[in-house]
């Protein structure tokens, strides 16, 4: 059975915008832990309960349905998940998700709630709620729920919950902290072009040229690169007075996204904007 996990970061100010604004991580399936503290195996068909069994039926199709975009029929899955199985974790998290994409805010954070008090030790979840208090700018709430669900020792997604970390942290301006999730992040997944383009914009707001270039460079070269990217790549390298890869650089945003507002700011001259 697939899993919600994380939901992805929205990204606005520090950010790489040219991606989809909500990536959603699917994952595999894991017991609750109400179920889970009856034994020491996890349970496997042969012994889920008959009500387990149908809810899982249940929140597959919710699964399907979200990741399709057909919120309402998601939404309406999930009160028949419920229904059959109102300790399941898994149906909350995916209910919050569902409150969050229809902007309901209040029954979102609900809804990760219930599913925190059902299995205290699923990071996703906690994850989750962790974005949502960013949103709303409850910014010290936000990093409690991040550092718990950094503080799982089996928890898979450590690099997307330091970016987001990171990225709240920017908002929270705090630039220093947000580096430094940042740069953790990075080292945990380098090819990911948002945790690079936000580390490489932060130092070179701060001064930090080399290392701007370094991780700019290393995303600008790839099929990743967009003309938010190379922008910033343009600016790091006319700051280090590098006209050869300025040039280059300019030449690529004029030809891949002439139409862009990065393109009328280079025409410009406004480095600066």
């Amino acid at each position: 059975m697939k899993r919600l996990g994380s939901i992805g970061v929205v990204l606005t100010a520090l950010s790489w915008s040219g991606l989809l604004a909500g990536m959603l991580a699917v994952g595999g399936c894991a017991a609750p832990a109400t179920e889970q503290a009856k034994t020491s195996d996890p349970i496997t068909e042969s012994d889920e309960p008959e009500h387990r069994r149908r809810a899982r039926i249940r929140m597959e199709l919710a699964v399907g349905y979200f990741e399709q975009g057909k919120t309402s029929i998601a939404l309406d899955e999930l009160k028949q998940v419920i229904l059959a199985d109102p300790t399941f974790p898994d149906a909350f998290n995916l209910r919050g998700l569902v409150y969050m994409r229809m902007n309901d805010m209040g029954q979102a954070e609900d809804s990760f709630r219930r599913a925190v008090a059902l299995n205290p030790r699923d990071a996703n979840t906690l994850h989750n709620l962790g974005w949502l208090q960013c949103q709303q700018r409850r910014y010290d709430d936000a990093q409690r729920s991040f550092e718990q669900a950094l503080n799982s020792p089996i928890y898979g997604d450590r690099a997307k919950t330091l970016m987001a970390q990171g990225l709240c942290l920017a908002r929270a301006g705090k630039p220093g902290d947000a580096e430094r999730s940042l740069s953790k992040a990075y080292e945990l997944d380098a090819g990911n072009p948002i945790i690079g383009y936000n580390l490489a914009n932060l130092l070179y707001a701060r001064g930090d040229l080399q290392r701007a270039q370094f991780y700019i460079r290393r995303l600008n070269n790839t099929e990743l690169a967009n003309a938010e990217t190379l922008w910033l790549g343009v600016k790091v390298e006319r700051k280090i007075g590098d006209q050869v890869a300025l040039a280059q650089l300019g030449e690529q945003l004029r030809k891949r996204y002439p139409q862009s507002r990065e393109v009328t700011l280079l025409d410009k001259g406004a480095f600066d904007d």
